[in-house]
Parts: C-alpha cells; structure tokens; sequence
C-alpha cells in the first residue's frame, strides 16, 4: 500500500532529479564527452568550485534535510574532492522562522497552554534553523531558551531520506568504488545523525553529560536543562546571554584576553574527545559565546558526538606525533584510526607530512598549525578509497572548526603548543612514551627469543634440503578468481588465434572467401568476450597523486 511518506518521497525525488539535472548531465559528460562515446574530459579546481557552487545552491533551494546533508558533507573528505569541501564548509543552517501558530501548535501538544507553562513567552523566535527555532521565555523567574523542533519537519526528512537512498544508484555511476562505499554507508549514517538531531530527549541527555563532566571547571558555562518542560520535540534550558566568540571588537572593548579564550578553547575540546569521549561537536562561532567574566559558553548540543576508547588512545598518538614530527607515527596512527588506507604508498604519504609539516613550521618546531596537516590528509583521503568512521571524520570537522575559532582570537595562536602542553599536564604526553618503550622492550625480547630459536630451526630446514626430503606445500588463495580469469583469456586468445589462421588458410589456398567469412563470423564471440574480459572491473585501485612537484604546483594554484 503507497503511503503519504511513499507519495512525498516520489514528488520530492522528481524535484531533485530536476534541481540536480544540470550537475548530473556535467558530471555524465566528464565520463563521455558526448554522452554516449568519446573519452573522458579532464576536471580542473576552478571547474570544481564553480560546480560546488551550483551544488550549495541546490541545497539550499530543496530545504531543510539536505541543508543538513551538505553540512555533513563538508566533513566527509573521503567522498568529495577538497574545492567541493571548501565551499560545502560555509554552509549555514539558517533559514526564515517558522509562523508562530505552527510552533505554538508543536508547543502545547507536548506541554500545554504555553501561558500557563510559562511565566512569560516571546513569541519571536531570537534564530531559525533547518529543523528546529529558539525562543526566549522565563520559567519559574528563569530566563530560558526554548528550542521547538520545526512543525511537519518529520514527514519531510522522512520522504528525503528515500529519496537520498534512491539517488544513490545514480550516483554510484559517477564515482569510484571506494567511494561508492563511503557514500552508501554515508546515507545510512546520515539517516541516523538527523534522526538523532530530531530528537531533543537525546539532545537534552547529551547536553546534561557535557554539563556533568564540566561542573567543575570554571572557564566554561553549559546551560542547565529543564525537564519538566522538555520533550521529544521541545527542549528548555537556561539563558545565558553573551559576546559572540568571533566578535574580537567587543571582547577587546570588554578587556577580554582573547588568547586565555582559545586556550580554553582548545583545552575544553580536548578534554571531550581524548578524556570524556562525548563532545560538543558544532563548534562554529554561532554556537560559542563569552560571559562577562570571560567563561566560554556552549549553545545547540543537537550535533554531538561519543568517541570510543581505541580512538581517544590513537588521537593522543597522533597528537604526540606531530609534536615530534614523527612521520611514521603519524601514518601508523592515521593507518589504525581507519583514516588512511594500509595499501597507501608510506613513501608518498611520508612526502605529504613532510610536506605539510614544512609548509606551516617555520624556524620553530612547533609553530605549525594542526588544521594544515588535516587539510593535506584530507586531501589524500579523497586520493585513497576507503571509509572514513563518522565519528572520526566529527572529530576532523571539530578539530579544524575550532583552529579557525582559535586563530580569529588569536592570529599568532599556536595549537600544537597547547595540545601538547595539556597532554602533558593530563599525564597523557609520558604515558605515550612508556607504551613506546613498552612496545621497544617486548620487539626487543622477541628479537632475543629469535637469536636462540631460528639458528637451530635454520640448521633443521638445510640439513632436510641436502638429504632431498623437504617438501614445499603452496595453497593459493584466489578469492578474486584471477586465475581462473587468465585461463579464460588464455582460452579465448588460442580459440581467436586458431579461428582466425583457419579463415586466412581457407582464403589463401582454397579460395573460399564465403567459407572463411563464415569462420571469422563463429570466431567474433569470442574476440567480444575476451574484449569484455578486460574491461570487467578488477577491484578498488589507487594511483597515489601526490608527489613533490605535485603538492608545489598545488601550493601555487
């Protein structure tokens, strides 16, 4: 039976085929010049940014789910190319306020009377976003901000999220394996994380856990919830007004210390994600205020993110190893995290860290800035096929979201300073070094071991070779069937060969041009299936783009 979901979803898909036609007859042609032959044609970043331009507008024009949609994007490296990134990255979630009998409706559903629930209501919302809009209100003498989630705004995610799944398909033609996977799994992450943002249970959980984990810590401010007057779609907590984060005019005429503020900043988000493992994970300025006495206040917990323990460890790795410019550290970390793929050329990445690394350090080690080696690594995410962890690629997104934050604050702000120094105030920086002299010892015992085991097993194995009794087993595993593929080229190949010298015998000593032809005739399906054979896909692959002269003609683009 067709649903009112399943009819929505129709009528939203032709919508989006006809907002996405422009872009989707550019991208077929890039494959074939003239839609149906003719080689593929070369894409430059100019091209690129034009065509992510095109992109943001028809996010934004089709609303709400796929503004959300570009916003995640802007996080996923592996899937879009850097200029896609960088203008996907000023995509703001603000659009007009819905009318005010409509939220009222949404309102009094889930609490009541609104006048009688509430000392005071104003009935103009202070911001609007894709899903939801904030009031001011007081409840029980407290100023509150009353977040009421977007009236209908269910029944329309719920028709984009098929139409996103059954778009699908028809993006796959477009791009590559890797990434074709990145984007399936990215579809099934998406319909989760907005699903989540909905719910403002969840919302008002987080928030109460981030409050917790900070209750002592007096640089910082987090609204109180209110649950009494909380629910799935409305969520109440404390007003705390305050200086926008990026307004660095009005902190200086405050007489604010703009550069205490970032390393505040910087040492709460650390704390999150290598300590708390759950974290504020929308960052930007909209979201970030300061207090009269110059306490970092956090706004909107709908995106929020939790980090497992193996990937707080592997982030603390990471940090360690860019202080000490430990290249292979570095790619061993990025390799366990899952953000770089194994069959990567450690060569050629060792380039593109070195390369980041000079770029940004100057005479000084640590005067370098963590957001350009991302950018370089995310740069190479898109190179390489594999997945990026959703909340990894939050992570990323933070990381670099708050540099920028930071560095508005504080142009001559240096992150990895900070990092590091908050690492070794937590104890983090040494223990880091004795898992290293940890993991040395046990390589080292091992190594021992062997001095005394392999020498006898050496002698074992050429005594059995002088006598003629060592036996050799070799079991191939072949999960791809190559071999069996090369024995049907060999096969077509013979076939072909023999059906083609048995139409020029017949032609040149019998004379029989029809009986030849006839010959070639039996003998063109199997040119077509050994064609075919080598057209067939063989796997994922990877050509690694990035070299020396590269990165420098990158660099002067």
């Amino acid at each position: 039976m067709v649903t009112l979901v399943n009819l929505r979803a129709y009528w939203r898909f032709f919508v989006v085929m006809r907002r996405f036609s422009p872009l989707i007859v550019a991208y077929w042609r890039d494959r074939k010049r003239y839609f149906l032959f003719g080689g593929g044609r070369e894409v430059d970043a100019e091209t690129q940014r034009e065509r992510a331009a095109v992109l943001l507008d028809i996010l934004l024009t089709l609303g709400p789910t796929f503004i959300k949609l570009g916003q995640i994007l802007s996080t996923r490296p592996d899937i879009l190319p850097p200029a896609y990134i960088e203008v996907l990255e000023g995509l703001q979630d603000d659009v007009p306020p819905a009318p005010w009998a409509e939220s009222k409706t949404v309102l009094e559903d889930e609490l009541g009377p609104v006048d009688e629930t509430f000392d005071d209501f104003d009935r103009e919302p202070i911001s609007g976003a894709s899903l939801g809009q904030v009031y001011t209100a007081r409840y029980e003498g407290t100023d509150v901000a009353v977040k009421v989630r977007r009236p209908g705004i269910e029944s329309l995610v719920e028709a984009d999220l098929r139409t996103i799944r059954w778009s699908i398909p028809l993006v796959r033609q477009f791009i590559g394996s890797g990434r074709a996977f990145s984007l399936e799994n990215l579809a099934d992450e998406f319909a989760k994380t907005i699903r989540e943002e909905m719910d403002y249970d969840r919302e008002r959980a987080m928030l109460e856990e981030i409050r917790a984990n900070f209750a002592d810590e007096d640089r910082v401010r987090v609204p109180t919830a209110f649950e009494a007057v909380s629910g799935p779609r409305v969520l109440t907590m404390e007003y705390i007004p305050g200086t926008k984060i990026s307004d660095v005019d009005a902190l200086d005429d405050a007489g604010m210390d703009r550069n205490a503020i970032a390393e505040t900043l910087q040492e709460v988000y650390l704390q999150m994600i290598i300590e708390d493992g759950v974290f504020h994970a929308d960052p930007h300025p909209g979201n970030l205020a300061v207090d009269d006495d110059g306490r970092v206040i956090f706004y909107d917990f709908g995106m929020a993110g939790r980090v497992d323990p193996f990937v707080q460890e592997k982030i603390v790795d990471f940090y360690v190893a860019v202080a000490r410019q430990d290249i292979d550290g570095i790619l061993d970390t990025l390799i366990a995290m899952g953000t770089l793929s194994p069959e990567a050329d450690r060569e050629v990445m060792g380039n593109v860290m070195e390369l980041a690394i000079a770029d940004a350090s100057g005479e000084d080690i640590e005067q370098y800035q963590v957001n350009q080696i991302i950018e370089q690594v995310e740069s190479t995410i898109y190179e390489f096929p594999l997945r990026l962890p959703p909340n990894l690629a939050l992570v990323l997104r933070v990381a670099t979201v708050v540099e920028g934050v930071c560095v508005t604050l504080d142009p001559e702000f240096d992150f990895i300073s900070t990092a590091t120094e908050y690492l070794k105030e937590e104890g983090y920086y040494e223990q880091t070094a004795r898992n290293l002299a940890e993991d040395a010892g046990q390589q080292a015992q091992k190594t021992a071991e062997a001095l005394f085991t392999v020498p006898p097993k050496a002698d074992d194995f050429l005594d059995r070779a002088n006598r003629g009794d060592l036996h050799v087993d070799v079991t191939i595993d072949d999960g791809s069937n190559v071999l069996d593929k090369l024995a049907m080229r060999i096969a077509y190949s013979v076939l072909l060969a023999v059906g083609v010298l048995s139409a020029t015998i017949l032609y040149s000593f019998a004379q029989s041009w029809r009986l030849a032809a006839i010959v070639l005739l039996l003998a063109a399906p199997l040119a077509v299936a050994l064609y075919q054979s080598f057209r067939k896909k063989r796997g994922i692959r990877a050509t690694p783009q990035f070299t020396r002269q590269g990165m420098k003609k990158r660099r002067e683009d």
